[in-house]
């Protein structure tokens, strides 16, 4: 499929509105014939991670299918696995637009969606409809009016109602879009949350006859100090995996460029370097006892080997497939097969 014309079109419509009607056309495209060129898509370097079987290890970040509606096109596009959301126990519209921005000199993004979704109940029917078979996380979050100090309620909420449908589920407590957000970062708030989590995915395990990891996504922007310290409580609280990282608050390297001015997260290859180091850092405190999902700055198969090289053992891309298209994810197995 060549890609390249069809961003051109879409790169003429504002970026939410692209993003929808990709949206919506994804949501069908499977049940076209179009499916068959996505199946000459796929490609296999099977990975054993989280006690899953993964086809390979390109994954979608969550973010480009909060509510779950696009399931099968991921998987026909290629991707190893899938991860939908970030979902909320409430629907919620998110922040007011516009809410992203594309800045094209630097294959970036900065958006400010503030976790807009259906809420989990739509997320579990769209994912009970589709029957998927391959790897799926869940990215679960806290509604915007949720105060901080009772942020574990929700994710609570979002744990028990996803985990008999996801293979892993991700906590996402590093968006730059919902206030308070990150504080649960650190400290008592951090421990606080884990051990919550913990406790509940071992009762919910009980329940439902199988065990289902818990990931913990976390930002670039905290201080080298600080990731060391969330690695320890991740180790601590006997968490399944880390996802490294979300979007970051810097403008360095686009501070000249038109939008870099606006508020919200940024992504794509201005992120590739800290989130790598963040990646490296992380590798050296778990030392292989946990593994690590790296998203951030993937815009080619050499920065998805680079991820592998700094200790990941899987990857996530987002911003790289809106501007490379489906030959990002190709060309990142590819990488991925030669770096094994």
């Amino acid at each position: 499929m060549l890609y390249s014309p069809l961003r051109s079109l879409l790169f003429r419509l504002n970026p939410e509105a692209a993003h929808d009607w990709t949206h919506r056309w994804l949501s069908v495209a499977p049940t076209l014939p179009m499916r068959l060129i996505f199946k000459t898509c796929v490609l296999h370097a099977p990975r054993r991670v989280m006690g899953l079987d993964f086809p390979n290890p390109v994954g979608l970040a969550a973010g480009l299918d909060k509510d779950g509606e696009c399931i099968k096109a991921w998987e026909a596009l290629g991707f190893g696995f899938i991860e939908v959301g970030t979902v909320t126990p409430r629907p919620q519209p998110g922040n007011p637009k516009p809410r992203m921005f594309r800045l094209p000199p630097a294959q970036a993004l900065i958006n400010r969606m503030g976790f807009n979704n259906q809420g989990v109940d739509f997320l579990v029917e769209q994912v009970r409809r589709t029957r998927f078979k391959g790897v799926l996380g869940i990215n679960i979050g806290k509604n915007a009016d949720t105060p901080v100090e009772r942020a574990s309620d929700d994710y609570l909420i979002g744990l028990r109602k996803v985990y008999p449908w996801a293979s892993y589920i991700t906590v996402n407590i590093s968006s730059p879009n919902t206030p308070g957000l990150r504080d649960l970062q650190y400290g008592e708030a951090l421990d606080r949350l884990l051990a919550a989590l913990k406790e509940e995915q071992q009762r919910l395990a009980d329940v439902h006859g199988r065990y289902v990891p818990l990931a913990i996504k976390i930002a670039p922007d905290l201080a080298d100090v600080d990731v060391r310290t969330v690695g320890q409580a991740l180790l601590r609280h006997g968490m399944d995996a880390v996802i490294a990282t979300n979007t970051t608050f810097s403008r360095a390297g686009v501070e000249s460029l038109r939008h870099a001015q606006e508020t919200g997260g940024l992504s794509g290859a201005p992120l590739m370097a800290r989130s790598t180091e963040v990646v490296r850092q992380l590798a050296e405190v778990l030392e292989g006892r946990l593994p690590i999902i790296a998203v951030g700055g993937i815009l080619s198969g050499a920065d998805a080997a680079a991820k592998i090289a700094a200790g990941a053992s899987l990857v996530q891309i987002y911003t790289g497939f809106i501007y490379r298209g489906p030959e990002l994810i190709r060309e990142a197995v590819k990488a991925l097969q030669r770096a094994k």
